[in-house]
């Protein structure tokens, strides 16, 4: 895992770094150029694009030692050589060195790269007039990118598109990362990021406001079986869901269930004339729903795929949110939370754990908002749905963000394989079975997204992916990676 810093702890940190004496500028002008001369050759020109900040600022010192280092280098400036003396030495540079100054990008050009020094983590308002039209030219020129810190016009805290984002192809981030190139459409936008610390040490990095989750979580040593292992040692888990038309979803919640190690695994659909057996799945147990609401019969129960907003339905969750069993709330459950403030205050109270695992639409409902406002600031929702409904949350979505107040990740796995029917159900079946297997509502959360982010990464890589992969097999990838990863240890 990585840090992740938002723009304010960036500042300070920043602040902190130059009353020491660091040369930031200097060192990220010097990163920038070693990046870019490792990706190009002396023969054709190099396009430098410095704003009026301290992005710019880098981009000088960039350009500057670029030239030094015998590439030819086109600069079109916004005033970035008025910024520092750093900056102002680098612009004398640059142009004593033979370094041609552009007034405007010309009609027709053969560049082999340009570095994006536009705007950096201050920008926060849309981008209009010629920055607008200055960064849509660049992204149709077909030129690889190189992005300074994050794509120009991307916001640094949550992953929007102010006004227009630079298409990178690559991102040199500095200091500390930045929840906006991994969460929303900031994975579109950055291309292959890379971090540079501009040598500060991990003291100088601290307060960190979330964790990057870019590799398996160590929590899967837990997971590890003696020799001795029977069915009874991986708990039970119950879903209850599946009304009329919607039968199916619980039944893709049971499956990955087992596929992700519980002990056993219980379904109970609420349609009249439900099937109670799973000709794909015959392990899959059938039971009314009262039997599993019954205290201690389970080791987590989900409840919300497919169950609907019917009175049996309120029923069965208010019922749940009564009991002591660890819950995964979902789909429907999460429905029937926002539109009924007795169940919301009921989960409030509970001591049990509890992870609610919505998709942006679920998460407006819940806090009583549009879709808009909770992507525009993921982090933030994700916040404000753990402090009002006192659980462990997953604000599902590019960049899913895993949150119970103490400790905050922001998912770096995943793929537009997963956008598909049933990739929730399935999700919250995989939680369930980690919580059923010993780890904690964090735990089972971070590691269960990181699992089927993963396993949408694999779909793409073996051809089943991105186009038309399905919730089932997502269960089933996720099943091998998390053996392999075990089997590795």
């Amino acid at each position: 895992m990585q840090p992740l810093f938002l723009r304010t702890t960036l500042r300070a940190i920043e602040t902190r770094a130059l009353a020491a004496g660091l040369p930031l500028m200097e060192r990220a002008g010097l990163a920038i150029a070693q990046f870019t001369h490792e990706r190009t050759d002396l023969e054709r020109r190099i396009l430098v694009l410095a704003g009026p900040g301290h992005n710019g600022g880098d981009a000088l010192v960039a350009a500057a030692e670029l030239t030094e280092l015998n590439h030819a280098v086109d600069l079109l400036c916004w005033g970035a050589e008025t910024r520092s003396d750093t900056a102002r030495v680098a612009y004398e540079q640059f142009l004593a060195n033979g370094g041609r100054l552009l007034t405007a990008l010309p009609r027709y050009a053969n560049w082999q790269m340009a570095i994006d020094g536009l705007f950096g983590i201050g920008l926060n308002r849309p981008l209009q007039g010629d920055w607008l039209s200055l960064i849509e030219r660049i992204n149709t020129c077909d030129l690889p990118v190189l992005a300074i810190d994050l794509p120009s016009g991307l916001c640094s805290d949550t992953g929007q598109i102010l006004g227009a984002a630079i298409q990178a192809n690559w991102t040199l981030s500095f200091i500390g990362l930045k929840p906006g190139l991994f969460t929303l459409q900031g994975r579109d936008h950055a291309g292959e990021i890379y971090l540079d610390t501009l040598g500060l040490t991990s003291e100088n990095l601290a307060g960190a406001n979330a964790q990057l989750v870019n590799q398996m979580p160590a929590t899967i040593a837990r997971l590890r079986r003696p020799r001795h292992a029977h069915k009874g040692m991986f708990g039970d888990v119950g879903v209850i869901g599946g009304g009329l038309g919607m039968v199916g979803a619980p039944l893709l919640a049971g499956r990955a269930a087992l596929l992700l190690g519980a002990g056993r695994v219980w379904v109970s659909a609420l349609a009249a004339g439900a099937p109670a057996y799973d000709p794909l799945m015959p392990e899959l147990m059938f039971a009314p729903v009262d039997q599993l609401l019954e205290p201690d019969n389970l080791a987590a129960l989900v409840l919300g795929p497919g169950l609907g907003t019917e009175d049996v339905a309120v029923e069965a969750l208010r019922q749940a949110l009564a009991g002591a069993v660890p819950l995964v709330l979902d789909a429907d459950a999460l429905n029937l939370l926002a539109a009924h403030k007795p169940l919301a205050r009921q989960l409030t109270k509970r001591r049990a754990p509890a992870i609610l695992t919505p998709h942006p639409l679920e998460a407006a409902r819940l806090l009583g908002c549009d879709t808009a406002t909770i992507q525009a600031d993921r982090l933030q929702a994700t916040a404000e749905l753990v402090k009002r409904y006192k659980a462990c949350v997953v604000l599902k979505g590019a960049g899913s963000i895993v949150s119970d107040g103490k400790q905050t990740y922001l998912n770096a796995s995943g793929s537009p394989a997963l956008s598909s029917p049933g990739q929730g159900d399935v999700l919250a079946g995989m939680i369930a079975a980690l919580l059923a297997q010993g780890l904690s509502a964090i735990e089972a959360a971070q590691l269960g997204v990181y699992l089927h982010g993963r396993a949408g990464d694999v779909a793409e890589q073996t051809g089943t992916g991105p186009i038309g992969h399905t919730a089932s097999e997502t269960a089933q990838f996720a099943r091998r990676l998390l053996n392999q990863a075990v089997l590795a240890l």
